[in-house]
């Protein structure tokens, strides 16, 4: 089973408009404790995301009358969002945006890859925001009882009946005997991907090793 974004988002959709003003972001941000804020457009459409790092810059990026060819482009943008008092000119574009049916394991992958913090979720037919999901919801998978892994990950290891697995805070042991060597690597793989676990420790057994073992360059 993938969990989904709807099954740990945040169904309350704090965003501001591409017209707030700087202090209007900041007091947002500081009243819901944000690290970072999504920008709608009037249709309620996310167009961007401001983040705590954008609104440093007005502090820590010293602003010239004007920006030299010499400049690099991220220093050029920089300085244009510390000069910045609204939205729209703060913010980070595109929106990088995820749906309820997003799994969280691809929203994770985009948060880190990306390096943000929070993804707007939108509804897929008319586009509009209609909830948040932060680094804290996705890391909620991590609570996961250990009923629920264990039933799940019995299924994966399906009709094996020699195989058991044990799971205490998130890992799972596997332990038993299966045909080949394959099989027992696509066992370890498979658990891997179940939402929740941490890690696998394998003690399986095998048969028969069919695993092709490329040696080493020279």
């Amino acid at each position: 089973m993938s969990i989904k974004v709807k099954d740990v988002m945040r169904n309350v959709a704090i965003a501001v408009r591409e017209d707030a003003s700087f202090a209007e972001i900041v007091r947002t941000m500081r009243r819901y404790t944000l690290g970072a804020i999504s920008v709608i457009d009037a249709d309620g459409r996310p167009v961007g995301v401001v983040s705590e790092d954008d609104l440093l810059l007005k502090e820590t990026g010293p602003v010239r009358r004007s920006a030299s060819i010499f400049d690099g482009r991220k220093r050029r943008a920089e300085q244009e969002k510390a000069a910045a008092i609204t939205a729209s000119a703060l913010m980070s574009t595109p929106a990088i945006t995820v749906t309820p049916g997003t799994s969280v394991r691809e929203a994770a992958r985009l948060m880190h890859d990306k390096r943000i913090k929070q993804l707007p979720v939108i509804d897929v037919v008319t586009g509009r925001i209609t909830g948040t999901l932060h680094r804290s919801d996705v890391l909620r998978v991590f609570s996961r009882s250990t009923g629920e892994l264990e039933r799940e990950i019995r299924a994966v290891i399906g009709d094996l009946r020699s195989v058991s697995a044990g799971v205490s805070g998130g890992v799972v042991r596997l332990s038993g005997r299966v045909t080949r060597g394959s099989e027992a690597i696509r066992l370890v793989e498979e658990i891997r991907r179940v939402e929740g676990v941490i890690d696998v420790v394998s003690e399986l057994t095998y048969d028969r090793a069919d695993q092709i073992t490329v040696p080493p360059l020279l």
